[in-house]
């Protein structure tokens, strides 16, 4: 007979597989378990045009990736290779005009004109404090934060930003769309507080060590941490999904990277009534329809210097982009959408035939919707792209209902796992300085529903194992993580 479990964690996404990580190199036994027959969730990458072409299922750039503390931690910019593109995101405009964020903030303010030096003046604190930035918005947000004028310096910004004195220090459209361009990534109302916030911060490690892509695809970032755990005795079952907690084998500590709703259907009974009526509480927000495509080259934009960028983002100016995302937000989609879009293969030439390119992209649409949005897709980038159909070999369109059936961590085809809205990101999903433990012995919620939010940074998962090793395991001293 086997012995039994430290550690049993249910979701092999970036944050359960952040969780092995660290309960692993805590000296604990750890076993995943995985519904799919791949590992990695949201962070994974497939075939799923043409042979040879590779795409990342989820996500495909990685903002965080240089400044998350879990990945800082663990120094995954030594485990995997990653490729920077000197321009961190780009934003066409009608005309062949173009907002370009380079990693340089000199040289993104000389290129923005009239609006570069007001541009360089909303950035160039939180630029400078990038890590402070990621250590102030990667954790509860109901805390005394570590670094006070970070603090100051980023809520006045965002108070700016996420009302509608937003355009009050420009004078031109190309600096304030690009700053909606990224704000816009919340699927939120525009303009918002919550948006504002996650917009800032990501323009912010634009600005300082860029938005890196990694080589191979995103699966390459699951495949490091995956080696890790197993270098240090985790186990992995797949193809094996978990309907109720008295499945799993005995163990100290019950992981989750699920939602809310799973962890009420899982725990069933053994859920307090006062957490319950928490969870329920607990609120999805809009989903997204994504497709992915095979270029015979590379898109041909109307400024070939938006060939520079990793990502770009594409829907016209700021009123536009509020627009669209506001009319998701009341359940329709729009005509003119706003469409993120990223390059990968442009600085990663193991994801096509030499040649031929990958495209990845998706828009936004209200939760639950089972509209396939390819020819909108291609019609927005055609508008800034001319000539771009006739490059498609191959696409791969997905529904919001097709993303939620995927994974159901993505509920109606919401990729947060959860509406990120100022009043959720306080309480995410419950209020406290400990939101990953719940009332159930042992159990511990870490999933992007959990503080603080989505995004493939791991600090979920890592902030729930720690937890654990504190409460089950009486361990305050948290494991080295770095490569041995």
């Amino acid at each position: 007979m086997s012995a039994p479990l430290d550690a049993v964690i249910v979701g092999s996404g970036p944050n359960g597989l952040a969780a092995a990580v660290t309960l692993a190199r805590a000296g604990r036994s750890v076993r995943v378990y995985e519904r799919a027959e791949a590992l990695g969730g949201g962070a994974s990458s497939a075939r799923l045009t043409l042979p040879g072409f590779l795409h990342d299922v989820c996500s495909a750039v990685h903002p965080m990736a240089f400044e998350s503390g879990f990945f800082r931690e663990f120094d995954l910019a030594s485990r995997v290779r990653f490729t920077v593109p000197e321009v961190s995101y780009a934003h066409p405009l009608d005309h062949g005009r173009t907002a370009l964020a380079y990693r340089d903030l000199d040289r993104t303010r000389d290129a923005l004109g009239v609006d570069g030096a007001a541009y360089a003046r909303l950035m160039r604190p939180l630029a400078e404090r990038a890590t402070a930035v990621a250590e102030f918005t990667g954790g509860p947000l109901l805390r005394w934060p570590r670094d006070p004028l970070t603090a100051v310096l980023f809520g006045t910004r965002a108070l700016e930003q996420g009302t509608h004195a937003w355009n009050l220090r420009f004078r031109e459209e190309r600096a304030p769309a690009m700053l909606t361009g990224v704000a816009a990534h919340t699927i939120l109302d525009l303009p918002s507080l919550a948006g504002a916030g996650a917009g800032l911060a990501l323009a912010a490690y634009g600005h300082a060590r860029g938005w890196p892509i990694p080589i191979g695809g995103s699966q390459a970032i699951v495949d490091a941490m995956v080696a890790d755990i197993r270098a240090h005795g985790g186990e992995f079952v797949v193809d094996h999904e978990v309907t109720s907690l008295a499945e799993l084998p005995p163990a100290k500590a019950v992981l989750l990277d699920v939602t809310p709703a799973a962890l009420l259907r899982l725990a069933g009974d053994a859920v307090p009534p006062r957490y319950r009526a928490a969870l329920e509480r607990f609120r999805y927000g809009g989903g997204v329809a994504k497709v992915d495509f095979a270029l015979s080259e590379p898109v041909p934009w109307a400024d070939p210097e938006v060939g520079l960028a990793g990502t770009v983002h594409v829907g016209g100016t700021r009123a536009e982009i509020a627009a669209s995302e506001n009319a998701v937000g009341r359940g329709r989609v729009s005509d003119n959408p706003y469409v993120l879009v990223a390059q990968p293969s442009l600085f990663d030439q193991t994801r096509a035939p030499a040649g031929s390119h990958t495209l990845w992209t998706y828009t936004h649409v209200p939760a639950g919707s089972d509209l396939d949005r390819e020819e909108a897709v291609v019609a927005q980038i055609e508008r800034f792209a001319p000539g771009f159909r006739d490059t498609i070999l191959a696409a791969r369109s997905r529904s919001a209902v097709d993303v939620a059936r995927y994974n159901p961590n993505y509920p109606g085809g919401d990729i947060s796992a959860g509406a990120p809205t100022l009043p959720q990101m306080l309480r995410r999903p419950v209020a406290g300085s400990d939101p990953w433990r719940t009332p159930i012995p042992g159990v511990y919620l870490c999933s992007a529903s959990t503080s603080p939010g989505p995004g493939v940074h791991g600090l979920n998962g890592w902030y729930a194992a720690r937890s654990a090793l504190r409460h089950e395991f009486g361990t305050l001293t948290a494991p080295d993580l770095s490569p041995v």
